[in-house]
């Protein structure tokens, strides 16, 4: 950490975070932490390598504040790479300068710079959380972000007596970016992740992992919430507790109406808050999570455990293991993603456009371009529109903002240049794929319907898309080519389900609404890291309105520069 007079600067801002979080009075609260970004040795799986951390902590540490708090993170970067930092799921109101995707809202901090996130939390509760947002690196930079209702509000859903975070995460053995260097080189995907982890800990099912286990300790009769993250690059994974049923009351830091289950399935970028009972016989039960992949598509399919464990039982009682879907069960994540929907009371209402202002249709193609010192003369590429998205050398927003010319253009499509069979017969060549860097332009304040639609160029797949600036509702879903004549008709208006991130169903289609409220320019993009840097990503511009704070805030003064 950095010190300033012998003092420990990132102490001095815990100690006054931790002020503010347990303070009384009722009025809102400035929380402050010192991020320091440290290269430190990890070891897992009998591999000792050097890794970035935050404050030498992997998983990083976690953001605690109450609903209406104001925040204030200073980022200093002593690593060898770039970096920029995203509070994933936060809206950032007007304030896109602290969103934190490089070469979107902002160029990354350089190595020896700083950089301090400013923002407010408003009308948001529930567990969301941070990553690094530059190159691979959110294989290591991540944490939890955890918002407590405001002063004088309580849970919709019984009290917990204790509440356990679970981030979910990936471990190479190797250096993330130099495997992802030689695969980019071939052409080809880079080497899948040798472990899972749960709270940084693949479990005692791999080699070396006495001490790399991560054990909860309950006590019989009580209640306990539990903070779901998947922090995992590439993988959507199932989760579920021997012996122990899931009350699921949250998603993406939105109460949704409860509903109990065996198991939870949670896409990259997700968080899911559950309640378990400690109602069974007092032991050892294994937490458990795997791949969840129902395409041919080679994947870490290994399980990583972590413990649950009730008070007074010794460490040589033997975990029970739970039963978890099979990792292709399309049938069980359809039926699973239909029972979240929003509570949707007088409280906090679901207050879903009903009027489409901008019909959006966008389609996800996987493809082939040629590349003479690739293995195979071909390198993989991705696209939304048969647009493969080029990253800028200058951030959008602040291009936007300062209307710089030359950095973007608006002509991203509304719909494909060419409609075919999207889920048919698997086609292996690219329609005209082109590349560029072009947005969307979104009035202020209208309504927007997107749909979603997989196809099968090279194969189909799942894949979990966030639009950052905002949350949206998941209206409808379906297997197939969406049908605009019928689908419609289906869509849930009532209570859908209020998210930040949603997959897109293998060989399916999503349709998501949301009002554009908050002026700026906000990524989309595929949270599979693997597709995201093929070039399966956009931007929206949504536009100032007339009226007072309907505008783009001013750029903080230490705003990084490229």
């Amino acid at each position: 950490m950095a010190r300033q007079g012998g003092f420990c600067l990132g102490s001095f801002f815990l100690i006054l975070g931790f002020i503010g979080f347990f303070s009384t009075p009722a009025e809102a609260a400035i929380k402050k932490y010192q991020f320091d970004v440290h290269v430190k040795n990890i070891s897992r799986l009998c591999h000792a390598k050097p890794i970035v951390t935050v404050n030498g902590m992997f998983p990083g540490p976690t953001i605690y504040a109450k609903e209406g708090d104001s925040v204030l993170i200073n980022v200093t970067n002593h690593a060898q790479y770039n970096m920029s930092i995203h509070w994933h799921g936060l809206k950032q109101f007007r304030n896109g300068w602290a969103d934190g995707p490089a070469y979107i809202t902002q160029c990354p901090i350089q190595t020896g710079k700083s950089y301090t996130y400013s923002f407010n939390i408003t009308g948001q509760r529930g567990t969301l959380w941070w990553h690094a947002h530059i190159l691979w690196l959110r294989a290591t930079v991540y944490g939890a972000i955890v918002i407590m209702p405001k002063e004088g509000t309580s849970f919709p859903f019984p009290q917990p007596v204790r509440e356990t975070n679970l981030i979910f995460g990936e471990w190479w053995n190797n250096d993330v970016e130099e495997i992802v260097k030689q695969g980019n080189q071939m052409g080809l995907p880079p080497n899948m992740s040798d472990a899972h982890t749960i709270n940084g800990k693949p479990g005692p099912l791999f080699p070396c992992s006495e001490k790399h286990t991560f054990a909860m300790e309950v006590e019989q009769g009580k209640t306990y919430l539990l903070r779901i993250i998947n922090a995992a690059l590439n993988d959507e994974l199932f989760f579920a507790i021997a012996g122990h049923n899931l009350t699921v009351v949250e998603i993406d830091a939105v109460y949704v109406k409860p509903f109990t289950t065996q198991s939870i399935l949670i896409a990259p970028g997700q968080t899911t808050n559950v309640l378990i009972q400690a109602n069974q016989r007092p032991g050892r039960y294994f937490m458990a999570t795997r791949t969840f992949m129902d395409v041919p598509i080679a994947v870490d399919n290994k399980t990583a455990t972590a413990i649950l464990q009730y008070k007074g039982i010794p460490n040589t009682v033997v975990p029970l293991f739970p039963s978890l879907p099979a990792p292709n069960d399309s049938n069980w994540a359809l039926s699973y993603n239909s029972k979240l929907k929003s509570l949707n009371t007088a409280n906090f209402p679901a207050n879903v456009p009903l009027n489409v202002d901008r019909h959006l249709f966008y389609t996800i193609g996987l493809g082939q371009n040629s590349c003479p010192t690739c293995l195979n003369g071909t390198r993989l590429t991705a696209s939304l529109n048969n647009v493969t998205f080029v990253m800028p050398e200058t951030a959008l927003l602040q291009a936007h903002y300062f209307n710089m010319k030359g950095v973007f253009t608006l002509d991203f499509p509304d719909r494909p240049p060419t409609p075919f069979n999207y889920t048919g017969a698997p086609l292996t060549a690219n329609l005209r794929t082109s590349l560029g860097t072009r947005l969307s332009k979104i009035a202020f304040n209208s309504t927007v319907e997107l749909v979603l639609q997989d196809t099968n160029l090279l194969s189909v797949e799942s894949h979990p898309f966030h639009l950052h600036g905002y949350n949206f509702f998941v209206v409808g879903t379906g297997i197939g080519n969406f049908d605009p004549a019928k689908d419609p008709a289906k869509f849930n208006l009532v209570d859908p389900p209020e998210r930040n991130t949603v997959g897109v169903p293998t060989g399916g289609w999503t349709a998501i609404r949301f009002r554009a409220d908050n002026p700026g320019v906000w990524f989309m993009h595929c949270h599979l890291e693997l597709h995201t840097g093929w070039g399966l990503k956009m931007a929206f511009v949504v536009e100032d309105g007339k009226g007072p704070n309907q505008s783009v805030l001013p750029p903080p003064k230490d705003l990084p520069t490229c």
